[in-house]
């Protein structure tokens, strides 16, 4: 028999975000067996359904008793911005009671299809190359919020959606600054019975928050880490990571070369590159030099344009800057980021509703 609660006075709790655990803890608490509460987390995360009443597994007492305390909460779709090469860029409002909005992007390949989330509403980490980084820290992210948005843009995109689905925590916010509500996400995101999405295809980006890569590397499951390194020596990276300053480059190398790498593991390191500032010869072959000893690709990102005092690299100089890392031996890329005309791409997330006739705009969503 379900004892549902007499109060109702709280606010109710969002079901998103819960493990198996916590929901087997609920059923046991409204008085049903424990097997109930997996029930729960298969239909929410297995087969994604997002009202209780078509919960057809469970008991419907056991689905109003549910009810009566919890609810489940997606983020709502404001605005998405459609760009020229098919990524879409989602402002997101993470609550009715809550002004707080994000943004996540969504980019459709060939074979798969890139989720590129938010950990936290703006960034405190102030990389002066960054847009996200005027924002300033609005607050951190809930579990439910990260993992929301995830299920938000597979739902919109269900009918179109390719066999891979990768996840990079590369929105924005400083994931390893909110570390439990990130990682509560990233074990469902990456559990065989919930979204199951492999590690392989999951990355987390951090500026170098030396404590929390610490932390990362004793997790038995994790997404990969990639480093957004940007600079070849201390002087430059202070210049447009203050971070640095707390975790210089040579303490944050080292924590690297005691992370424990899987097998088929590399460590990515992203390097945005600034025409004029950390684009030269000499600065790859710093870099070469830093990362000696690793097992380690490299990832060189155009600088997007914003309203900051930076200039795009040359085409001449990016093309000599992977070249001496290739002659190093290094895997390293260049990523020319998508959906810049609609403020899409990395470093430009900075809550941009008000560019208007500038952005390539589909109408609001409905609610």
């Amino acid at each position: 028999m379900t004892s549902e609660p007499t109060s109702t006075s709280a606010e109710p709790e969002n079901l998103l975000g819960k493990s198996a655990e916590e929901l087997r803890t609920l059923a046991d608490t409204l008085g049903q067996p424990e097997y109930r509460g997996d029930q729960l987390y298969h239909a929410l995360y297995t087969e994604q359904k997002f009202d209780l009443a078509i919960f057809s597994t469970l008991p419907s007492a056991f689905r109003r008793a549910v009810a009566k305390s919890h609810t489940i909460a997606l983020p709502a779709i404001l605005r998405r911005y459609l760009s020229s090469d098919a990524a879409v860029r989602y402002l997101l409002k993470l609550s009715p009671d809550d002004a707080t909005t994000i943004e996540t992007v969504f980019m459709p390949e060939k074979n798969r299809q890139t989720i590129c989330i938010s950990t936290q509403a703006g960034c405190a980490v102030d990389c002066h190359f960054c847009l996200t980084a005027t924002l300033g820290l609005i607050r951190n992210l809930s579990a439910a919020e990260i993992l929301g948005q995830i299920l938000v843009v597979l739902r919109e995109h269900r009918y179109e959606l390719k066999p891979q689905t990768n996840i990079v925590l590369m929105g924005q916010g400083e994931p390893l600054l909110n570390f439990d509500p990130v990682m509560a996400a990233m074990r469902i995101v990456m559990d065989p019975k919930a979204l199951a999405i492999s590690p392989r295809h999951i990355t987390l980006s951090t500026s170098g928050i030396i404590p929390g890569i610490e932390r990362l590397a004793q997790e038995p499951i994790r997404p990969k880490l990639a480093i957004s390194l940007n600079a070849s020596n201390n002087d430059q990276r202070n210049a447009i990571m203050p971070v640095n300053r707390k975790y210089p480059i040579e303490a944050l190398l080292d924590a690297c070369r005691r992370y424990p790498l899987r097998t088929w593991e590399h460590l990515t390191f992203e390097y945005v590159l600034l025409g004029g500032f950390n684009d030269s010869p000499e600065d790859a072959r710093r870099v070469a030099s830093l990362l000696a000893g690793l097992r380690a690709k490299i990832n060189l990102i155009p600088w997007n344009p914003g309203d900051l005092p930076y200039d795009r690299p040359d085409p001449a100089r990016i093309d000599k800057f992977q070249s001496v890392l290739l002659e190093k031996n290094y895997p390293v890329f260049v990523r020319y980021s998508r959906g810049q005309d609609v403020m899409a791409a990395c470093g430009q997330l900075a809550l941009l509703e008000s560019a208007g006739e500038t952005l390539n705009q589909i109408s609001p969503a409905a609610s």
